[in-house]
């Protein structure tokens, strides 16, 4: 994106061959230090498939200072952009969120889990990390969906990046399963062991002590993997709500006059 209004609009397109282009400066020097292995050959073969390529899809491929002051400064205000735009925002989430993954009353036993796990935390933050856990689940079958479809030369960068490990579990892991196969177990446990209530029902000792139990299960049952799945994503999702970047002491874009440390006593 340009901030110059002089510069002819045809200046601010990337074309594919230049993205491209870059793309494979970053792959030399990678290659070079070993860090994946040598596509050069595959960079060469996609150009040679799209000879009279031009723009790149739309999108910001280039950072805008203009376009970043703009976002950060909007106050989560809808601007009612079309949808699908360059500079489209994420609206804020309303505190009547509507689940998207888990039915209804799946998502409050998620919500009282959650609960549960984090203990004595501000309502909003508990529920933020619900929300979290939800939104993520919902989009896990297009994550994997478009990690399984990567091209070639994007999936090696991604691997020289992340890791083989972390590209594999995008294009196999199936955590929504998990999700759905592991909160019926949790609520068909609670009915068995407490003479058919469901874990909404139960008390505050009662629910604790039963995910204790799941805690302890057989790694290979439903209910444990649901455990340690929503375990897992409680704390990202606690953590990255404000108040657990105030328990975090998060400054965001601070900076310190001298370097912090431990003090030492003499």
């Amino acid at each position: 994106m340009s901030e110059d209004p002089k510069r002819a609009p045809e200046a601010d397109d990337l074309t594919r061959r230049q993205w491209i282009l870059r793309l494979g400066e970053f792959v030399a020097l990678a290659g070079i230090s070993g860090l994946v292995p040598d596509v050069t050959a595959s960079l060469a073969e996609h150009q040679a498939a799209h000879p009279n390529a031009t723009a790149l899809p739309p999108g910001l491929y280039d950072p805008s200072q203009e376009h970043l002051v703009h976002a950060l400064s909007s106050g989560a205000k809808n601007w009612s952009l079309p949808s699908g735009s360059e500079t489209e925002y994420a609206p804020a989430i309303s505190m009547d969120y509507q689940s998207k993954f888990f039915g209804p009353d799946d998502f409050k036993v998620v919500n009282r889990v959650i609960e549960v796990l984090l203990g004595k935390v501000e309502p909003t933050a508990s529920s933020q990390a619900a929300q979290w856990f939800d939104l993520w689940l919902s989009a896990i079958p297009g994550v994997r969906a478009a990690a399984q479809q990567l091209d070639p030369m994007h999936r090696a960068l991604a691997v020289a990046y992340f890791g083989e490990g972390r590209v594999r579990d995008l294009e196999n892991a199936h955590p929504d399963a998990i999700a759905r196969a592991g909160i019926r177990a949790l609520r068909d446990l609670s009915t068995r062991r407490y003479g058919g209530r469901d874990f909404p029902q139960l008390t505050v000792d009662e629910q604790a002590e039963l995910l204790m139990t799941t805690s302890k299960a057989q790694p290979e049952t439903a209910e444990r993997k649901f455990y340690e799945l929503t375990r897992t994503e409680t704390i990202r999702g606690y953590y990255t709500s404000a108040t657990g970047l105030e328990d975090l002491d998060y400054r965001g874009n601070a900076y310190y006059g001298d370097c912090p440390g431990c003090e030492r006593k003499s």
